[in-house]
């Protein structure tokens, strides 16, 4: 062998392996340090919700390496709550979480991105938005108008009916109630005669008990315990409804979005699909324990009257056709979710409902 050769290769070979290593390092190790701060609809007291944009900010800064942060703050430390898009909409904050329903009143679209009443549980909400184009179509025809690129993160599941002093035996009992909900449920609930208040939730106790207010909504079992509503107001009703499968989003400045590494941009993506699952998995876990202890210290377990349901469905069905005739980016999303929505649901009754409601008997004989 050529010793000088092998000498003049393996120096070379060293070099190129020295600039293969470099060229092979993850683009995100290369990347300049980016922070980001992300402003929160959610005060910390909600665990659960608030945590999923924790749990967010934690996955992306392990698979950066600490490189990208995202730094979170509660509601109010940055920006109002519900002005969370806003700040973001306009580069004040670089991204939020939210849940884009609560702007509403700006355009009725925003709302699907979160639920709307009678709309797609968290399954059918997560295969719309994951596999049948629902985030592509979601940020085309109505987000990034807004400014916003969006993405989900995190679901309750179907929330509850809500906290109630009085028995609802009918469709009757819901005239002049006076009840603490607010957004697209609110106007839909006021067309059965009810009257929709808007109030803070560290107000909503002292309302129930005063009797300002006759029936409150809040989430589910694990966030209403912590309350107490059941003290003032025992009569527990389900389902909300108006909560199906409410997601939750990290909305991002476009701009911002658009300057992110393309790997950034995947590993946030990514990021926001863990949480996802991860809260609902979360929210699965904590209820049943929360709703056997509401039970337990006198919540009385109501399901609401079938005219009730019924009434709301018609209501919320002619409100939807009122809003499409006027909105074309409302109207072609929602058409969307309403045609996966009817395909859906005849799978679920086939396979799901029938094992469901067997293993649900099972549960209710003590067998399990």
């Amino acid at each position: 062998m050529d010793r000088r050769k092998f000498l003049s290769t393996g120096a070379l070979g060293g070099v190129t392996a020295a600039a293969a290593a470099t060229l092979a390092a993850p683009a995100v190790a290369q990347a300049a340090k980016v922070t980001w701060r992300v402003t929160s609809s959610f005060p910390k007291s909600l665990d659960t919700i608030y945590g999923a944009a924790e749990t967010m900010a934690k996955y992306v800064s392990e698979a950066t390496d600490g490189n990208f942060t995202l730094q979170v703050f509660p509601a109010g430390e940055l920006v109002p709550a519900l002005e969370a898009a806003d700040a973001v909409s306009a580069g004040t904050v670089e991204a939020c979480h939210t849940a884009s329903y609560y702007y509403w009143g700006k355009d009725p679209t925003y709302a699907l991105g979160t639920t709307v009443p009678f709309g797609l549980n968290y399954r059918q909400m997560n295969a719309w938005l994951y596999q049948g184009g629902g985030i592509d179509l979601l940020n085309a025809e109505f987000f990034n108008g807004q400014n916003l690129h969006y993405m989900p993160c995190g679901n309750t599941g179907v929330q509850m009916g809500g906290w109630y002093r009085k028995e609802i035996n009918g469709l009757a009992d819901m005239q002049g109630l006076k009840m603490r909900i607010g957004g697209f449920a609110g106007k839909i609930i006021q067309m059965l005669g009810v009257v929709p208040q808007q109030i803070a939730g560290g107000d909503i106790y002292p309302s129930l008990e005063k009797g300002t207010i006759d029936a409150a909504e809040w989430v589910g079992p694990y966030d209403d315990e912590k309350l107490g509503f059941y003290k003032v107001a025992p009569y527990y009703y389900y389902p909300g409804w108006w909560e199906g499968g409410p997601t939750l989003s990290t909305m991002v400045n476009l701009a911002k979005w658009g300057e992110l590494p393309p790997g950034y941009q995947a590993i946030l993506k990514t990021a926001c699909e863990a949480s996802n699952s991860n809260m609902m998995a979360n929210y699965d876990y904590k209820n049943p324990t929360a709703l056997k202890s509401l039970v337990a210290n006198g919540a009385q377990l109501r399901p609401f009257p079938q005219d009730v349901l019924q009434a709301a469905f018609d209501a919320a069905n002619a409100t939807y056709a009122e809003i499409a005739a006027t909105n074309a980016p409302f109207k072609k999303i929602k058409e969307s979710q309403d045609a996966f929505k009817r395909d859906a649901y005849l799978w679920a009754q086939i396979a799901e409902y029938n094992y469901d409601t067997f293993m649900m008997v099972q549960q209710q004989a003590g067998k399990l």
